[in-house]
């Protein structure tokens, strides 16, 4: 049976009027983040201090230079290349009795000179082996995690930037390259604890990490920035940071000071419900990007070395962008200049979103057709071995129509 709408549609009619409702409420709360933002009175190496000694439930940016500080993009070199990946996956259907995943990885290297060209590539894989399905703790004694869903993805990222590394040392070394990715670079998914350290040794120290290292090192010799772009981004880690400049005690401790103060009648609520976007939104124009930020994620803090993901917010077309980049980038003017303006050309060619990444997404999508396919070349492949595949009970009920 499909979905019934008319039964939905009362319930958003609903949705609709609360949002409506609390639309003046908002709109107060972005006029302080504005004043707060671009207020002179506020100290900023002070409140650099706050910030660090703060005890708070949020994710709050550490701070580099002003909130209200920006930045009009530099003009790209005379020649240049941008490349990128992204990636797609199959993931391990336990409903079937082959236990193996896909991971497709879609490259997009172009090439901006006298003679300008592109090369757009696909790269499937199986993984099928024992040791590529489940990661074992190194001493044998722990429990096994099979490499599907959050860890898949993980894996898929690190693959993803292995190939950035491989094709940024192709490419010429006069010539100045932009690597991008789609997403964070901050793989949130390993810092929970419940993610054993063996885990997050292979897939983050020894996989993500280490590709970092090796593209910081191809600057010995050549220019090459790595960036993330992060469409209509939801973070709040630098309103956070305005709370901690409204806070009226010395120091950020929301359970010492505020756990009998109901939510909304704190201080800092003053900015409560406004989003990164909407600040920056209002506080740049085309082109600009924000001043640098730091985040403080404890995955950060704890693996990332030199490597300490800085951002910074950029408006590109309608749209206000989070790009993240590492330290090294950050720290480096030319690098961060060569960022920022070729994220914003590519934006602008790509009708305001990274025309690389777009193509590189075409490259790497795994449609329903596709996975349906992968199945059925799956299925003979094993009868042509002499193995008969087999499938779930409720597998088998899906595919049925009984009424």
């Amino acid at each position: 049976m499909s979905l019934d709408l008319s039964k939905v549609a009362a319930q958003m009619d609903g949705m609709a009027a609360s949002l409506r409702a609390g639309s003046e409420e908002r709109r107060q709360h972005l006029l302080k983040a504005l004043a707060t933002a671009v207020d002179d009175s506020i100290d900023i190496e002070q409140l650099k201090s706050r910030i660090t000694k703060s005890k708070t439930s949020w994710l709050v940016a550490g701070l580099v230079e002003g909130f209200g500080i920006h930045y009009p993009a530099p003009t790209p070199p005379p020649e240049f290349s941008v490349i990128a990946t992204d990636g797609s996956q199959i993931d391990v259907d336990r409903h079937h009795s082959a236990r193996c995943y896909l991971i497709n990885i879609g490259s997009v290297t172009l090439n901006y000179n006298s003679k300008p060209n592109a090369t757009l590539e696909s790269s499937p894989r199986l993984y099928s082996e024992d040791e590529d399905l489940v990661m074992k703790p190194p001493s044998g004694i722990g429990r096994e995690q099979p490499v599907e869903g959050t860890l898949l993805g993980i894996k898929r990222d690190v693959e993803e930037c292995r190939r950035l590394v491989d094709m940024a040392a192709e490419l010429p070394p006069q010539t100045p390259v932009l690597a991008l990715v789609d997403g964070s670079l901050i793989k949130w998914g390993l810092g929970g604890k419940d993610c054993p350290e063996f885990v997050v040794e292979a897939l983050l120290d020894n996989g993500f990490i280490k590709c970092l290292d090796d593209i910081k090192k191809l600057n010995g010799n050549r220019i090459v920035a790595i960036a993330s772009y992060i469409s209509y981004p939801r973070s709040t880690d630098v309103i956070n940071a305005l709370r901690i400049a409204l806070c009226p005690n010395d120091t950020a401790d929301c359970e010492s000071y505020c756990n009998t103060i109901t939510s909304g009648n704190r201080k800092c609520d003053a900015v409560s419900g406004v989003q990164d976007r909407d600040l920056f939104y209002n506080l740049l124009a085309e082109g600009e990007r924000s001043a640098l930020f730091i985040s403080q994620s404890s995955v950060v803090e704890k693996h990332y070395k030199g490597h300490v993901i800085h951002f910074f917010y950029l408006k590109a077309g309608e749209e206000i962008a989070r790009i993240e980049i590492p330290e090294w980038v950050a720290k480096d003017e030319k690098l961060l200049n060569l960022t920022h303006s070729l994220v914003l050309d590519q934006c602008r060619r790509g009708q305001g979103y990274p025309v690389a990444l777009s193509e590189a997404h075409e490259q790497a999508v795994v449609t329903g057709i596709d996975r349906r396919n992968f199945q059925q070349l799956l299925e003979v492949s094993l009868l042509e071995e002499g193995i008969q595949p087999t499938i779930s009970a409720k597998s088998r009920s899906k595919q049925t129509r009984w009424l």
